[in-house]
């Protein structure tokens, strides 16, 4: 097997605020070479990095907004969210848990800064990524999957290297809890100062990682700062990173569904003509009913 070498270290771009409770900076698909078709089926990824928020009384965060198409995956490193939507679905997301919602056929949703974290503020760091559906199951009904930190697949690396933490996919042959639709692979990979880890996906998957905490090295020549984001050319099967601080790092591979792509804002379909369809489903009140 032979390296998969780097196409592209990505900085932070500038950072934005979604609603009034997410402050990111977007990778996908706004950054250079993060385009949607070149990172299928990751079609978007917001990085709320490490940031402070004061208490507040009431609750920051996003109202009553709808969703077609597609997958949202919610990481928490910092913080805690409080999430509804009109499906049933809900919950509160802990640090270190993962919600993943299948929009699908459509569904409203919200989320906010959990009322105790709000209350008391404090550091809140998370990540939010978008899969895409293929064609065949975009239109099948919503479901939630509500993954706790102690569900997660955990492979304990060598000589007190760390530790990976399987969401998605394989390691090692420790399996994660989270269903796909189609082939991804969804890591934190939490290294020990001078701890490696080796990572082996197809050449022709779209595979990234994100530095969430630290920086490394990978394949021994490219120091890679925190924030920043690493695509991987799609060539080559194997990388490796070392850690040269406690790191934490968010490893992403995926099957590129080849489908064509048609977005507008939070819909995601295969064409313009299922856009339009969406956008009056959703005037006509068919994604259910959600308080803002």
């Amino acid at each position: 097997m032979s390296t998969k070498n780097i196409e592209v270290i990505v900085p932070p771009r500038e950072p934005h605020f979604v609603g009034d409770g997410f402050r990111v900076h977007n990778f996908i698909p706004s950054a250079y070479r993060l385009d949607m078709q070149r990172m299928d089926p990751f079609i978007m990824l917001d990085y709320n990095s490490r940031f402070y928020f004061p208490p507040s009384e009431k609750p920051k965060g996003v109202g009553v907004h709808p969703h077609r198409g597609f997958e949202t995956v919610t990481i928490a490193y910092k913080g805690k969210v409080a999430h509804h939507d009109s499906s049933g679905g809900g919950g509160i997301i802990g640090e270190g848990d993962v919600q993943w919602m299948t929009a699908a056929s459509g569904v409203l949703h919200k989320e906010y800064h959990e009322e105790t974290f709000s209350q008391e503020g404090g550091e809140f760091q998370m990540v939010q990524l978008w899969v895409n559906l293929p064609a065949k199951f975009k239109m099948s009904p919503p479901k939630y999957q509500a993954i706790a930190n102690q569900q997660m697949g955990e492979v304990e690396l060598d000589n007190k290297n760390g530790k990976v933490e399987v969401i998605a996919g394989e390691y090692q042959g420790v399996k994660g809890p989270a269903f796909t639709f189609s082939p991804v692979s969804m890591f934190n990979v939490k290294l020990n100062q001078g701890g490696d880890a080796s990572f082996d996906f197809p050449a022709a998957y779209n595979t990234a990682l994100l530095v969430i905490d630290g920086e490394i090295e990978v394949n021994g020549e490219s120091v890679v700062p925190v924030n920043h984001f690493v695509l991987f050319e799609n060539k080559g099967e194997k990388f490796h990173i070392k850690s040269l601080a406690q790191s934490t790092v968010l490893v992403l591979s995926g099957e590129p569904l080849n489908e064509p792509i048609a977005a507008h804002g939070p819909f995601v379909m295969n064409t313009r003509e299922e856009l339009v369809q969406a956008f009056q489903d959703f005037q006509n009140g068919k994604f259910g009913h959600l308080e803002d």
